[in-house]
């Protein structure tokens, strides 16, 4: 049998509040899950797992729409494989073209921190600009 987990050691776990825990059941993206007697939140190993890739795609960026839609279309079983292929495959293609951008955003910065370093270089007969003082405002 699965071992059932108290809400407080999923939080451990996932690092998701337990806030978040009950908002993600309320909204959807997570099934209801189990409970024990006087209402105790159990979580299995599958919701751990299902968990983990909510994350995953909340890391990549995934609107809570989109997240409850693929939520949904599981639900429904392998009869929507396709249909939640294509919508992965979708966000993919943003995550992908988002990567691309930060790359150049990333060289962009790499070629102005090389432009800053030419500039603090100390030219002959000048102390490095580190030991230079600063002047004071009169």
């Amino acid at each position: 049998m699965d071992s059932l987990l108290t809400i407080a050691q999923v939080v451990a776990r996932t690092g998701l509040s337990a806030d978040t825990l009950r908002y993600y059941e309320r909204i959807g993206p997570l099934a209801p899950v189990a409970r024990a007697a006087g209402g105790q939140r159990r979580y299995r190993a599958a919701d751990l797992d299902w968990l983990a890739f909510v994350q995953r795609l909340r890391a990549t960026g995934m609107p809570i729409r989109d997240m409850l839609h693929f939520a949904a279309l599981r639900s429904q079983g392998d009869a929507t494989a396709a249909a939640r292929r294509d919508l992965l495959q979708a966000h993919l293609a943003g995550v992908q073209a988002h990567i691309r951008e930060l790359q150049q955003a990333a060289r962009s910065l790499q070629t102005k921190i090389a432009h800053y370093d030419t500039l603090c270089q100390p030219k002959e007969g000048e102390p490095h600009a580190a030991n230079k003082r600063p002047r004071r405002a009169r």
